[in-house]
């Protein structure tokens, strides 16, 4: 197929070459300049953006009132566009065909059309997609489109970058960013609409499986990039085994769509005790990493963020030991909401179904560097902890509630921050990734035992498997600052979190007002 022109290709470049062998992209990775062969015989690739550019990125809309994100005119987008296609007649380029989704009967045809001198990203691509067999790739008509250009400068727009999402026709188009990231998410953000459309939820979510004595169980980790959300996916509980790390579907039946057949980890502070399958994976000859610390030499660092905290890498799903496929999920059994809190929010709590939208919709956390400079470190609230929908955030947080009340599956708000202040100040109290993998474990046999909090409402565990008496604080933090002589800062930012959540749910008309009820 190399070589060759593909069907339904929406621009004209001066060569194409077309769903190349995972061999021949990386010996194009390994002749970029900015490659550098690692220890582990993969490669990394330094790149200019490193990280996600919300501020460049708009959908295209002459209604800005039906998108809660930035908006681009129609007819800018069009000459936006036309500027792309007429650069790209003077380029070499790859096009990556695959599927969103592995599943024959509810997958997405995608395709990713990307500037041969970024070959990297394309072979990072590659990973994530599902491959189509040979037939499929001669009849093959993508609907979702990413056409990519990191060398092409948009001026005028913030950092002479545009990520201009048209929604109608299905196309992304990336100017000036050669963050692997903006190929990742130009597909996916796009398929959100399209999960919305069939009455279900696009979820920024991984997603295991639990093989118990009394069936299997699928489990949901709703969370923002560098949360925890992957760690939480890849850690190993009892008959536990990882399915998708980062996006999924839930439709009105309870059936969760997986999406990609790779994954996308953050590496910094990776390490092989903590985080095994994924050091494992990111450290194969196979895998891709971009913006990680190498030495001259080859030696890899995942401890050092002079350049930048987001190093990432890409591997093939098949790299993880006893990775269950994406195919033939049964139902949702329950939901975790991450929350990485420093203050009230316990290690676990158990949420009724309006408290559950509205933690969704309130989406907090601590922002990371996925999201840039200008998120990492402070406290954020992201609705859904989805920067990718498309649409109102109000119609996310309403649709929650409607699968929820209409299916048979638990939600759980989960902190993998701290409980009684901030690292490093007196009486503060790490949620440590033992604690979060008990915790798990706790929710999938159904071992915990809760009483309702008087302050938020919510339910608390009375007590976790694996937890010792120094680790209550973690779960009934009301209790530890009353012991710790804090119980008037405890009832101070209590309230001003109430007041708080009650004026951010009212910022997104439409939002139904038991979400806002729930955390009155």
């Amino acid at each position: 197929m190399a070589g060759t022109t593909p069907k339904d290709l929406l621009v004209q470049p001066k060569s194409v070459l077309w769903n190349p062998t995972p061999e021949t992209l990386r010996e194009l990775v390994a002749a970029m300049p900015n490659a550098q062969k690692t220890e582990f015989g993969n490669y990394n690739v330094n790149v200019k953006v490193t990280a996600r550019s919300k501020a460049s990125t708009f959908v295209v809309s002459n209604d800005p009132n039906a998108h809660s994100d930035q908006t681009i005119s129609l007819e800018r987008a069009q000459e936006m566009a036309e500027y792309q296609n007429e650069y790209i007649k003077s380029q070499e380029m790859i096009v990556i065909d695959g599927f969103i989704g592995g599943d024959p009967a509810t997958r997405t045809a995608a395709r990713l059309t990307i500037e041969k001198t970024n070959a990297n990203i394309a072979a990072m691509q590659q990973q994530l997609y599902f491959t189509p067999t040979a037939e499929e790739y001669a009849n093959f008509s993508p609907e979702l489109n990413v056409i990519y250009t990191p060398n092409l400068k948009a001026e005028g727009f913030p950092s002479d970058r545009l990520i201009s999402v048209d929604l109608k026709n299905k196309v992304t188009r990336v100017f000036n960013s050669d963050y692997f990231g903006e190929s990742k998410k130009g597909g996916l953000r796009m398929w959100n609409q399209l999960v919305f459309e069939r009455g279900g939820l696009a979820l920024h979510a991984g997603c295991k499986v639990f093989d118990m004595k009394e069936g299997r169980k699928v489990g949901l980790i709703i969370g923002l990039s560098g949360t925890g959300k992957t760690t939480t996916t890849f850690s190993r509980q009892e008959g536990s085994r990882p399915v998708q790390d980062d996006f999924v579907g839930l439709l009105p039946d309870g059936t969760v769509l997986g999406t990609e057949d790779g994954c996308f980890a953050k590496t910094f502070g990776l390490n092989a005790e903590s985080e095994p399958a994924i050091y494992a994976a990111v450290t194969n000859p196979n895998a891709y990493l971009e913006n990680v610390s190498v030495n001259e030499d080859g030696t890899v660092n995942f401890f050092d963020d002079n350049f930048t905290a987001n190093g990432r890498a890409t591997f093939p799903f098949g790299l993880i030991e006893d990775a269950a496929p994406a195919q033939d999920l049964p139902a949702v059994s329950f939901v975790l909401i991450l929350n990485r809190n420093d203050n009230l929010i316990p290690a676990v709590t158990k949420l009724s179904a309006e408290q559950a939208a509205a933690f969704f919709m309130l989406g907090e956390t601590q922002g990371t560097s996925a999201g840039g400079k200008e998120e990492a470190g402070k406290a954020l609230r992201v609705p859904g902890t989805n920067p990718f929908f498309p649409l109102l955030h109000a119609q996310q947080g309403n649709r929650f509630l409607e699968l929820i009340s209409g299916l048979d599956f638990d939600v759980y708000l989960m902190n993998t921050g701290w409980v009684g202040g901030a690292e490093g100040t007196p009486h503060s109290k790490k949620v440590k990734i033992r604690h979060s993998s008990a915790i798990v474990q706790g929710i999938a046999k159904q071992s915990i035992s809760w009483k309702p909090d008087p302050t938020f409402g919510y339910e608390l565990a009375l007590g976790v498997d694996g937890f010792s008496d120094d680790d209550r604080g973690l779960l009934a933090p009301q209790e530890y600052y009353e012991a710790t002589s804090r119980g008037d800062e405890y009832e101070n930012i209590a309230e001003s979190f109430k007041r708080e959540r009650v004026a951010h749910l009212k910022k997104f008309p439409g939002t139904d007002e038991r979400l806002i009820e729930a955390v009155s």
